[in-house]
């Protein structure tokens, strides 16, 4: 029942950032759906590893190449997903900040 909600959460999510980042299109709700699905999984395994990969250059960065991983596995995602684009990269960094944010705030309202 937790993945279910978190799920719902999740698409929700991404449906806010499509209505509040121009160029973060999602075509329609399936396609929401499958992007929060393939997002989850990318999150869940290959991010690890490519921080893990990345962890002395992001100390020196003092984080910022952990970002920079988060943008360009979120815009990966979307060249992977038919319905789901992103214009830019620009709008990428954007959409992953808004997102996060987003996604912090739904996960905590429900957690209470």
């Amino acid at each position: 029942m937790k993945l279910v909600i978190r799920l719902a959460i999740n698409v929700f999510a991404l449906l806010v950032v499509e209505y509040l980042v121009p160029g973060f299109i999602l075509s329609d709700i399936s396609a929401a759906i499958v992007a929060a699905v393939v997002i989850g999984v990318v999150n869940t395994f290959i991010r690890p590893i490519l921080q893990l990969i990345a962890l002395p250059i992001s100390i020196v960065t003092f984080g910022i190449t952990a970002f920079l991983i988060n943008v360009a596995l979120l815009w990966l995602t979307s060249k992977f997903v038919p319905g789901f684009e992103i214009a830019t990269f620009t709008t990428a960094i954007i959409a992953s900040v808004v997102l996060s944010l987003v996604s912090w705030f739904l996960h905590k309202l429900a957690s209470e």
